[in-house]
């Protein structure tokens, strides 16, 4: 384990059993209360996309902006918030995925993005994968070219990251947690 993913992982609070028996629930309010983990966790980042021409950053509502708003300033890139549906104000390209129980959609403004613009879509975790195959599908269909699919957690058990890697995304994140 690195540097980064050794001390973020240390400092992210696994609250057993919520929001429902039997879930390992990983809070990140910890390491965004921690200056220290909080600045490395952007570092991390940083360092991975420093360097790599990266025309803008793509933030999934709603921890994905606390980390996708840092990490575009630091790389002097834009910022596109990836709301979930009826957040947005102009008009929109609708996604919709999969839940364990039923459907949801996220959203994203048809200017979003110039064709060819180079992309990092970020969030806090990739669990299942489903909400972030619905934001890289809606990036792609305004021919933005995803870079890398980034989040902080990876929980490989629920498959979300092969999701991705299957759908020929690159997937970056600064630690996992296996098992349980």
């Amino acid at each position: 384990m690195d540097y980064f993913a050794e001390n973020i992982k240390k400092a992210i609070r696994t609250v057993p059993d919520w929001p429902k028996p039997g879930v390992q629930f990983r809070d990140i309010t910890t390491v965004l209360q921690d200056r220290t983990a909080f600045r490395k966790l952007i570092d991390a980042f940083v360092h991975r996309y420093h360097g790599h021409e990266i025309d803008a950053v793509a933030a999934v509502d709603a921890r994905g902006f606390i980390i996708g708003s840092a990490l575009a300033y630091e790389l002097n890139a834009s910022l596109v918030l990836i709301r979930k549906k009826g957040k947005l104000p102009f008009d929109t390209l609708v996604e919709d995925y999969e839940l364990e129980y039923g459907t949801a959609s996220v959203e994203l403004h048809k200017d979003a993005f110039k064709p060819g613009d180079k992309v990092v879509l970020v969030d806090d975790l990739i669990a299942t994968g489903g909400t972030m195959l619905a934001a890289s599908r809606l990036i792609r269909r305004i021919g933005a070219e995803i870079f890398e699919v980034s989040a902080m957690i990876d929980l490989p058990d629920l498959g979300g990251s092969e999701k991705l890697r299957a759908d020929n995304l690159k997937v970056y994140t600064v630690c996992s947690f296996e098992g349980d």
